[in-house]
């Protein structure tokens, strides 16, 4: 059991009977009141997503998962592809299971892919992935003494504001917790 205080996203938390995923959490104080925790949580069984308060007092009690280590290989009908480095068997992922990390797959990465009770819900990316640039606008010098940012489109989607001198072509280390332009490679 834990405090409702040391719940984070992405953990695994079973309220009632059912084991439900942490999508977001917000801590709220408020004035002369009681501080209160809301989380928007997705329970595994149903797929139903809800919001929950909790007091700062309340406890949770947190289920285990297991973790395997696996390769993101492709992505053919709506479903993303992993191999188990081990046994080299096929898992077959869809983009709700996957939310947001979609955008910073490419082939050959390697992720963790968590487990409850033999069924994957969900995965866990690298700190930091290197994408490359597709579209961005061309560097145009202004007559500013503050440095100036621009909308870049990379790789698997994702769009983040670079500085100026990244051009077409340029591979970039992007932070998969942030989404944030880190450096050039």
């Amino acid at each position: 059991m834990i405090q409702a205080t040391q719940i984070r996203r992405g953990m695994l938390v079973k309220i009632g009977d059912d084991p439900h995923v942490v999508l977001s959490v917000t801590h709220i104080t408020p004035g002369n009141k009681r501080g209160m925790i809301i989380c928007n949580l997705r329970n595994l069984q149903t797929g139903l997503s809800t919001e929950t308060r909790f007091r700062s007092s309340d406890r949770v009690e947190e289920t285990e998962i297991e973790q395997v280590e696996m390769e993101y290989i492709y992505f053919t009908d709506d479903r993303y592809f992993f191999m188990n480095l081990e046994t080299y068997e096929q898992l077959a992922l869809g983009a709700d299971l996957l939310g947001d990390g979609v955008k910073f797959l490419k082939p050959n990465i390697r992720v963790g892919v968590e487990f409850y009770e033999g069924k994957p819900f969900g995965i866990i990316l690298p700190k930091y992935v290197n994408l490359k640039v597709l579209e961005t606008q061309a560097y145009i010098k202004d007559a500013t003494a503050q440095a100036q940012s621009k909308p870049a489109k990379l790789e698997g989607g994702h769009v983040c504001q670079v500085p100026p001198f990244v051009v077409v072509g340029d591979v970039l280390k992007i932070s998969t917790e942030t989404g944030e332009y880190v450096e050039r490679v």
